[in-house]
This record gives structure tokens, C-alpha cells and sequence, in this order.
């Protein structure tokens, strides 16, 4: 079952673009996710519009991250690129007349949204700076190598 991998591969680029010290190409952050650019420019150009990125043209242009890391939670980002599913679960019929299927989806509903109540309410906890730490401590554990392997 395919996962959706669209909140990772925000974070992804949108970590690529702090550690930049120049503005990225839609095809360079393409490459990064190993996609197309279009989707690139698709997804960042709603983020464009919430105010975490913006992209300039021409010469020397690309994208850019204008957000404040330690303000923006992974919960912000979640919700920028439409709050996808967490479960690739559900029920196997929505509206059942059968009673034992609709204990079963009683059950199974309940148990989902408190699930996914406790991950959202985790991803609010965590900021990009977060992310950041994280970057910076993985890449001080491999002497400070001025490039990390993609």
C-alpha cells in the first residue's frame, strides 16, 4: 500500500532551503525528493501563499525558505499541505446496515481519531528548529562533513 510521503517531503526541502545559503531551484529540489519539478513548484507554491516560503525569477532565482523555524510547528506543515490521512486503514463499508459492521466500525472510528488526536497534538510539539537541532547533531557526528550524502 503506497504511503502518502507528502508532509516528509516538505520537510525535507524545506530544511534544504535553511541550510542554503542561495535560493533552490525547483529542479534542484526536485532532485532532492527525486520528482518532478511541477510538483515541487505545485506544493511550495501554496506554502508561498501561508507565508513559509517565497521563490524569485529569473537568473539566480529559486526558492527560499521565509519562515521562522522556531515558530513553525510540523503541525503548521501538516495542515499546509492539506492535512493528508494518517491511516491507510478504514472501514470496509461507510454506512452499514449490517449491526456486528457497525460495532466494528463504532470501534474502529474511535480508535482512529484518538490516534490520530495524539499525533497531531505531537506534531504541534515539534518545530523546524527542532528538525534543525537534529540536522545539525547528525551532521557534527560525521566530522562536520561540509556535504551529507543524498
Amino acid at each position: 500500500m503506497r504511503r502518502d510521503s507528502k508532509l516528509s517531503s516538505v520537510l525535507h526541502v524545506l530544511l534544504h532551503m535553511a541550510y542554503s545559503e542561495r535560493a533552490l531551484t525547483s529542479e534542484e529540489l526536485a532532485g532532492y525528493l527525486d520528482t518532478n519539478p511541477v510538483v515541487v513548484r505545485r506544493v511550495l507554491g501554496n506554502l508561498r501563499e501561508l507565508g513559509y516560503v517565497d521563490a524569485t525569477k529569473g537568473h539566480g532565482g529559486g526558492w527560499s525558505i521565509t519562515c521562522d523555524l522556531n515558530r513553525v510547528t510540523l503541525h503548521d506543515i501538516y495542515q499546509a499541505v492539506g492535512s493528508p490521512s494518517v491511516f491507510a486503514m478504514g472501514n470496509r463499508v461507510e454506512q452499514p446496515t449490517c449491526l456486528v459492521e457497525q460495532a466494528v466500525n463504532t470501534a474502529l472510528d474511535n480508535t482512529f481519531q484518538e490516534a490520530q488526536a495524539l499525533l497531531v497534538a505531537r506534531l504541534s510539539s515539534i518545530t523546524l528548529a527542532d528538525l534543525s537541532a537534529d540536522f545539525n547533531q547528525r551532521l557534527a557526528q560525521h566530522q562536520g562533513a561540509l556535504a551529507h550524502e543524498h
